[in-house]
């Protein structure tokens, strides 16, 4: 099978946000517990944060994390998770039905931030709560000092401010299994008071509203509009929440997804943009895609709910096969190929639910099969990323009408010569022959890295005792003739292959 892709240097998508590269951790299951934090494991350190699990979080290339919900959100006082961690409430949480001991919060997710080196997304409760107590968490959080909430930070140990700056206004709060859902007149109006007193108390912030809890919501469409018809001036992003699902166990019909993904952000866009024209604004909404994963074999209730309100029990811990792993490829690929709308997105989550990364408690800890494609894109994603045209045969599916075998997206760096081209064959049965033009990007170039990541069997997975049965490994089949390149690229699998300029255009 034989395929082009063709991009130029002076047609540019957008600059890449980095914060695309994002992942999130919620307080559920064992994602915090047992996850991050798990004092007395045998690479915990002195604040109880887990060794292994840190230092996957930074080859994992992970620049942003959501924080603490998630459903959990919703019924949450940040009150109890700040303070001395012995004279913490323990709570019920109504969102999945577990004991919260509150020993870790919001003073502990920012001392885990910094060691991990990522930049923190907070957000706030909408749902039992409301614009008074997001400003006086938003003051706690980041004011210098000389009031009650940010001396008292000091009292915690914290004299600096935290320095957060960007926050969502609650979540999902369409969504009737949400803690207090909404209306969106409803949710409209206090997202706007909200954002408004949080911008008195900090005008640096940047704030999400929520958008519709997934595309097939009764509402969707509608929800945006309406919300952003209340909030459009005092909101930045509204968000975006997407999981994939391989219902009908077919890798043709799976493969669509990426497509309604593809779909789903420019629909949004759109609607941002009628908001915006009905006020005859030069405002951007820009767009958050804060949760999103592949999520359908645990996607039952007995994998959300555990009788009897445990602490920390096994939820919704999905394991990845490779086939899985080439859906979140591909949809990396779309968000980079709309990245001059998407300027954040959070994986989620982080560790054990619905993971990259999965723990044994007191054991080991190992990469999931989508780790290693959000890995190599966020390694490979910086830069701008460039307009590209894709010629490649398609087919037809059930999920979307017509769907190219090849999907690919280019980024430039101008800041060091590189130019990387990130390609999925969606064949299943076919290697692809595909010629790149690198127009105006240099006409001498050397191959500096080639990465596949394909395994023969679609549903092969990693295990403690079997990490690496699906993993990247080099893709030999690349050459280099001036601006041109031709791949080849095994039958379903995902590639990045990055080359530099030697020589100016």
């Amino acid at each position: 099978m034989n395929a082009k892709l063709i991009v130029d240097r002076d047609f540019v998508v957008s600059e890449l946000d980095r914060r695309m590269f994002g992942t999130f951790v919620e307080h559920m299951g064992r994602c915090v517990y047992g996850g991050i934090y798990e004092p007395g494991h045998a690479t915990a350190d002195e604040d109880g944060f887990r060794g292994d699990v840190l230092e996957l979080t930074k080859e994992l290339g992970t620049t942003i994390v959501r924080y603490p919900g998630g459903n959990f959100l919703s019924g949450y006082n940040w009150e109890d998770g700040v303070g001395p961690a012995d004279k913490r409430p323990v709570r019920r949480d109504l969102a999945w039905f577990s004991t919260e001991t509150n020993q870790f919060g919001t003073n502990e997710f920012m001392k885990w931030a910094k060691k991990a080196d990522i930049e923190p997304m907070f957000g706030v409760n909408l749902g039992t709560k409301g614009p008074d107590e997001a400003r006086q968490f938003l003051e706690y959080c980041n004011h210098e000092g000389g009031s009650a909430l940010s001396d008292l930070r000091k009292e915690h140990g914290y004299e600096k401010p935290h320095d957060i700056k960007f926050w969502c206004l609650g979540n999902e709060m369409d969504g009737p299994w949400q803690i207090c859902h909404k209306t969106a007149e409803e949710y409209g109006r206090v997202a706007l008071e909200t954002a408004k007193v949080m911008r008195w108390v900090d005008p640096t912030i940047q704030l999400a509203a929520c958008g519709s809890s997934h595309r097939n919501m009764p509402t969707y469409g509608s929800w945006e509009y309406q919300v952003l018809d209340h909030c459009y001036d005092e909101v930045d992003f509204i968000s975006l929440h997407t999981y994939f699902n391989n219902h009908a166990d077919s890798a043709a019909e799976y493969f669509g997804v990426i497509e309604l993904l593809d779909a789903f952000i420019k629909e949004v866009a759109a609607i941002c943009d009628a908001v915006g024209a009905k006020r005859r604004s030069h405002k951007k909404i820009m767009l958050s895609l804060d949760e999103w994963n592949v999520w359908y074999k645990t996607h039952k209730i007995e994998h959300m709910r555990v009788p009897g309100w445990p602490e920390a029990p096994k939820l919704i811990e999905e394991v990845y096969n490779a086939e899985d792993a080439l859906i979140v490829g591909g949809a990396l690929i779309a968000m980079l190929n709309n990245a001059d709308r998407v300027k954040t997105a959070c994986l989620a989550q982080l560790v054990n639910v619905i993971g990259p990364i999965m723990t044994e408690t007191g054991g080991a800890a190992w990469r999931q099969t989508i780790f290693h494609p959000f890995a190599l894109a966020s390694k490979y994603g910086h830069g701008r990323v460039l307009k590209s045209v894709a010629e490649s045969p398609s087919y037809s599916a059930k999920t979307f009408p017509e769907i190219p075998y090849l999907y690919a997206t280019v980024i430039d760096n101008p800041a060091d010569g590189t130019t990387t081209v990130i390609a999925l064959n969606r064949s299943l049965t076919d290697s692809m022959d595909v010629e790149v033009e690198l127009r105006g990007l240099g006409k001498d170039r050397e191959l500096v890295h080639a990465t596949e990541l394909h395994h023969s069997n679609l549903k092969a997975v990693n295990t403690k005792d079997a990490p690496n049965t699906v993993a990247p490994k080099e893709n030999k089949d690349v050459t280099i003739d001036g601006e041109r390149l031709t791949l080849r690229l095994k039958p379903a699998s995902f590639n990045v292959i990055t080359t530099k300029a030697t020589a100016a255009a």
